[in-house]
């Protein structure tokens, strides 16, 4: 998150919209990192490496689960701005500011990280499997506190973020179609419909964009989202190890997906992907020249 930068005034809309796409394409990138890479495939391909060292493990818990949460409660923060912006315009001055948008984007990644520091101690040393203290669960059946706090993390994301972003975009179709309706009218009056309205068309860009960012969010969530109302909401103790894994795989892939997004739909968001990248080159440079 060290891409966004605090500053002064307002911006306009397209400005506050890549600076919320750099840091969902920033925190996509970390997950596709730490819980794929390292996480994942670290753990089923290497089981007996230092990742599954209790200190390590623990503070990878800690990192995959901010990371995850940072980046859904990032797309509800968008979608918001989004909402905000069509159907908002008495507060479309407030909010849709580059300083807003980086306090934003920046409490949300803060709280996230925050919200998880105590999965550190939802794990204790297992020393009966090798040369090293392995990771492992407490037996939670005794500690309430800790189950409890494991069970309202699966409300907070995935299950509210999901539904936040189902109503701000039922809200915001809603209000597109009125708008559209009785913008044809007056302008079919004006000028028969012949005339190409530019006001329109800017606002099907946005849209298009919102709704694939959020649309693939619904999409690929939505085996986890049912998978947790079913077996956890609705107390279903029967086990779905398959479900399970398509459940996770898919909503990694929510991660992988949004990056293509941005970069095939945003020229800008390309140029500022570039400058990222290039910008530690350049220091790095620097350094060894001096």
């Amino acid at each position: 998150m060290t891409i966004v930068i605090l500053s002064r005034g307002s911006c306009g809309l397209a400005r506050c919209t890549r600076q919320y796409m750099l840091s969902m394409a920033a925190a996509d990138l970390l997950v596709i990192i730490f819980c794929v890479i390292l996480n994942y495939l670290g753990s089923l391909h290497f089981p007996f490496s230092l990742l599954n060292h209790y200190y390590v493990c623990s503070v990878n818990s800690i990192m995959n689960a901010a990371l995850v949460d940072s980046s859904d409660w990032l797309t509800v923060a968008f979608t918001l701005h989004r909402f905000i912006a069509i159907c908002c315009q008495r507060f479309k001055t407030r909010y849709c500011t580059e300083r807003t948008a980086s306090w934003v984007i920046l409490t949300v990644c803060a709280v996230s990280y925050l919200r998880n520091i105590p999965r550190y101690f939802t794990y204790e040393p297992d020393y009966t499997r090798g040369a090293f203290p392995f990771c492992r669960l407490h037996n939670l059946c005794t500690k309430t506190a800790l189950a409890i706090y494991l069970w309202s993390g699966k409300i907070i994301t995935p299950l509210i973020p999901y539904v936040c972003i189902l109503l701000l975009n039922t809200l915001t179709i809603r209000h597109i179609l009125v708008a559209s309706r009785v913008r044809k009218v007056f302008r079919g009056q004006d000028n028969d419909g012949k005339q190409v309205d530019p006001e329109m068309e800017n606002r099907l860009k946005s849209i298009i964009l919102l709704f694939a960012i959020s649309g693939n969010f619904i999409v690929l969530w939505l085996t986890r989202v049912v998978e947790i109302v079913f077996q956890e909401m609705l107390l279903s103790l029967s086990s779905m190890p398959t479900v399970t894994q398509v459940g996770d795989m898919l909503r990694y892939l929510n991660s992988c997906t949004n990056t293509c997004i941005y970069a095939l739909t945003q020229a800008k968001f390309r140029d500022e992907m570039k400058r990222v990248v290039i910008h530690p080159i350049h220091l790095l440079l620097k350094i060894i020249k001096v």
